[in-house]
């Protein structure tokens, strides 16, 4: 983990003061200072966590979805799509896990242009001792409650769904694709034509 900056004053208190005199007040300027800064710490603490197993944290998380995956295997578009990300991240991702020896890929039966993205035994075994570690150390957040993690995840919710991560009216009335239940909603089968070129 990077070294802790200890530094004698708060840096984004700080450019917020200079900002209100300068520009007037902007709390959405220090909101997304904090943010911007969050994610820093908590991706640097979370990739020390699972670097031991030879992973980064998206690499994980691409464990995780497949684990919860109904066969352990969908496809690299399914991926993206869940993940957020872009085709060619998706690539590299699973790219490292399979020379890893944490995952398998195959042509998708389904769609000829596709491919299969497979968990293996060994991938199963690595996310869960990596899904112990970091809930051991609470994700990072241990600096927080669970109530406090659950206003976190409520007061970033609208933002995600003001940038379309998902239909947040469908799924406030029960219309998702999984119900609410699955936390990755990736229960549905693989079936013809859902697979897109990558």
């Amino acid at each position: 983990m990077p070294k802790p900056l200890s530094l004698p004053f708060d840096p984004i208190a700080r450019a917020d003061e200079l900002w209100k005199k300068r520009w007037g007040a902007a709390p959405a300027m220090a909101a997304i200072t904090s943010i911007m800064r969050a994610h820093q710490i908590l991706l640097a603490r979370v990739d020390a966590i699972v670097r031991p197993y030879d992973l980064t944290f998206a690499r994980y998380e691409a464990l995780v979805l497949l684990t919860f995956s109904r066969k352990g295997e969908l496809s690299m578009s399914k991926i993206g799509e869940r993940l957020m990300v872009h085709p060619t991240s998706v690539t590299n991702t699973v790219d490292r896990l399979v020379r890893s020896g944490l995952v398998t890929k195959r042509p998708n039966p389904n769609d000829g242009r596709g491919t299969l993205a497979s968990i293996t035994d060994k991938g199963r075994e690595v996310c869960e001792a990596a899904t112990r570690d970091l809930m051991d150390a609470e994700f990072g957040l241990g600096a927080y409650d669970a109530a406090a993690c659950e206003e976190i995840f409520t007061l970033l919710r609208p933002l995600r769904v003001a940038a379309h991560d998902f239909d947040g009216a469908a799924e406030a009335a029960g219309r998702g694709d999984d119900g609410g239940e699955q936390g990755y909603g990736v229960w549905e089968p693989e079936g013809p034509g859902e697979d897109r070129p990558e």
